[in-house]
């Protein structure tokens, strides 16, 4: 077992080193990086073998349990067939049985499938895609989108045009362009007496006046279905997802699904679209279709959108390619998500599950100091009234202390944790969540 002087020194060597995603690296002067040296299950273990309850699937991705052993046999089993072509003119069996299970799996007519390697690059393609159908349609002016306010889509730059998070506009908005906004249907902002779906009704009439007046330049409107992650899991009623389905088709201006993080049943279905029971133009998904192994993501689209790309001329033809398109491995590591969910009827487990862990979380929900508790799926959410402007950062340091893995936005404390969770671990998260939380009030 490595001591603590490793551990010292592979901190150092990472600071000195790796340059850490969406952090100000000076704050790890006084909060240490936490070296991971295995996973197993919903656990993850530092190199001194202390534990972590991964309470957030690090970052959404982990469905099945750090090294869950049949993803891992999948992996090892392509291993030693193909690790990568390109996609090029080239193709495999990995990436053919994928797309074909996909468009089974996914809402009506989702029949084309375009890879690429996060959800950031997801969502510049489908944007790219619907500006360019637009164009070899005879519509060139059909150029801008929409999204909700509050939204996130990633951080490239194609992505932040359509994200709505004032840190990154401040620090980037000259180099990206401008998109419109449209009012969140967040249930957390009802007025005294208004249900989740009088909220989202009220925003559907915002939208549709939006729609009406600027739909002759509109290509897209691109929405994260029922919960907006970043804006600190905003959830909102599915009847807001139906009606602007009918209202984009109504106005011709695509409708774009971001179900990179709430896809692959996060929500309780293996889509959140189909509690609405929509079929978006395009529908992205990323994070979770690996079961957390391998970067991944595709794009999911309707053939009259393929259809028109399909010519003899080249620049009439989708031009986007990465190196790692439609990687073997990933791939396979997708193929083996599906095969769980498929052979441990999983989305019908989580809703048992959500059940116990909704009775669990109780004494949490009812604390005089939590506002807001909220769920969908195997999401839960949850605002803290306290004193400490930074609260989110002693909410995850003081959460580490208590062997668990939390990452608040803000005062915002959330959970989405593998769907491998069992009950002792439920109870365990939820009754040191309370204890932290006591902590900082």
């Amino acid at each position: 077992m490595p001591n603590k002087r490793s551990n010292a020194d592979l901190l150092a060597r990472s600071l000195a080193a790796v340059w850490h995603p969406c952090t100000q690296m000076k704050r790890h002067e006084t909060l240490p990086l936490l070296p991971i040296a295995r996973g197993s299950g919903v656990w993850l273990y530092d190199v001194e073998g202390k534990r972590y309850l991964d309470a957030v699937s690090s970052w959404w991705v982990n469905l099945f349990g750090h090294s869950n052993p049949r993803i891992n046999a999948a992996l090892v089993d392509q291993l030693g067939k193909l690790e990568h072509v390109m996609l090029a003119g080239f193709t495999h069996e990995p990436v053919v049985q994928l797309s074909e299970r996909l468009a089974q799996l996914a809402p009506a007519g989702l029949g084309h499938c375009f890879y690429a390697s996060d959800g950031a690059s997801a969502t510049e393609i489908a944007l790219k895609m619907s500006a360019h159908y637009w164009r070899n349609n005879g519509q060139p002016q059909k150029t801008d989108f929409i999204s909700l306010q509050n939204s996130y889509h990633g951080e490239t730059l194609g992505a932040l045009s359509v994200t709505d998070v004032a840190l990154f506009k401040d620090a980037y908005g000259a180099l990206i362009r401008h998109n419109a906004t449209v009012p969140s249907p967040d249930w957390r902002e009802a007025a005294p007496g208004e249900s989740a779906a009088h909220v989202a009704l009220r925003c559907i009439a915002q939208l549709e006046a939006h729609l009406q007046q600027h739909h002759q330049h509109l290509a897209a409107f691109i929405i994260e279905p029922l919960v907006q992650g970043a804006a600190g899991m905003a959830m909102y009623h599915p009847i807001y997802l139906s009606r602007a389905r009918e209202l984009c088709k109504h106005f011709n201006v695509h409708l774009i699904a971001d179900e990179i993080a709430v896809g692959m049943g996060r929500t309780g279905t293996l889509f959140a679209c189909e509690q609405a029971n929509i079929a978006p133009d395009f529908l992205l998904l990323s994070k979770g279709i690996t079961g957390g192994y391998l970067p991944l993501s595709v794009v999911l689209t309707q053939d009259h959108i393929y259809q028109a790309f399909y010519a003899d001329e080249v620049a009439r033809g989708f031009l986007h390619s990465h190196s790692y398109t439609g990687n073997p491995l990933a791939c396979r590591a997708a193929l083996a998500t599906l095969d769980i969910f498929e052979a441990d009827d999983v989305l019908q487990a989580n809703r048992g599950r959500a059940a116990y862990f909704n009775r669990a979380a109780t004494p949490l929900r009812e604390h005089l100091k939590v506002k807001h508790f909220r769920n969908s799926g195997m999401i839960w959410a949850f605002e803290v009234e306290s004193p400490h402007a930074d609260f989110a950062q002693r909410c995850f340091s003081l959460a580490l202390q208590h062997e668990i893995l939390l990452r608040p936005m803000g005062n915002t404390v959330y959970f989405m944790p593998p769907y491998v969770i069992s009950d002792a671990e439920i109870d365990l998260l939820l009754a040191r969540t309370l204890s932290v939380i006591e902590q900082l009030i």
